[in-house]
């Protein structure tokens, strides 16, 4: 049975503070000789994960922006991937609204729930709030598809959210920012879909492994068949009850490198 991998970037692959990968070197060389697919499940843009993607020296599929498309590079490992829309080099699956259709509703209702997004912060801005150098804080800005944001009052958490959903639009949360996001995606969806894809792809059954550590990173985690929770920069762990479910020792990068090593 192949395997597939489903993770995500900033905590898990990622370390929280420095986003340094560099402890996860015997994982990634594992992965590389099993040409297990990596997929990095992010809400990171496009752009940012091409640019780690060339970091890590790797060319996978990945998933942008909270689940919001699914990129494939084309020729990818000989598959037939004829019946994919064309997305650049890219065969591409889309699941979310478009960044015009989101920023409307952001910019309908930010003054009145006291809401700063990515569109309307600079470079420096961004830096401060991520960690970013200012190069990084400008790719974070090429959204296509959702919108980080912060808000001053986190009681009008719960009525955003059931005005959102009256647009079509969710909300989630992520290790430093909550996400304007299309209802019908998320990052369960779009690793529900890629494994569904995956499947079709290799005419048989896979092994799906996600690894997380933030709450947008529950829906992936429900839909595969090893559920991997990484222990996160406060030292605590999500609060989840799933079947198989699995627990690093270690935060960040080393965490992401332990639970690989065993698991693959």
């Amino acid at each position: 049975m192949k395997n597939i991998i489903f993770t995500d970037l900033d905590g898990t692959f990622l370390n929280h503070d420095n986003y340094s990968f560099e402890e996860s070197k015997e994982a990634l060389k594992k992965i590389e000789q099993q040409k297990i697919p990596l997929i990095f499940t992010t809400s990171k843009t496009k752009i940012e994960v091409e640019l780690l993607q060339k970091k890590v020296g790797i060319v996978e599929p990945f998933i942008v922006e909270n689940g919001a498309a699914l990129f494939i590079p084309k020729n990818y490992q000989n598959l037939n991937l004829d019946f994919l829309t064309d997305f650049e080099e890219y065969k591409v699956l889309v699941f979310g609204k478009t960044y015009n259709q989101i920023l409307n509703f952001y910019n309908e209702y930010k003054e009145e729930f006291g809401l700063k997004g990515f569109s309307d912060m600079d470079n420096q801005e961004i830096s401060e709030l991520t960690g970013l150098d200012a190069s990084s804080a400008t790719l974070a800005k090429q959204r296509e598809f959702t919108e980080p944001f912060v808000m001053e009052d986190i009681k009008k958490l719960e009525k955003l959210k059931n005005l959102a959903s009256t647009f079509k639009i969710k909300i989630t949360q992520g290790g430093r920012f909550f996400h304007l996001i299309g209802e019908k995606q998320d990052k369960g969806i779009a690793v529900k879909k890629s494994i569904e894809l995956f499947e079709k792809l290799y005419d048989e059954k896979i092994n799906s492994i996600a690894l997380g550590d933030g709450e947008n990173d529950i829906k992936m985690l429900e839909v595969v068949d090893t559920p991997i929770v990484i222990k996160n920069h406060n030292d605590e762990y999500l609060s989840l009850d799933l079947k198989n479910l699995q627990k690093s020792t270690y935060q960040g990068s080393s965490g992401w490198n332990e639970m690989i090593v065993k698991n693959v």
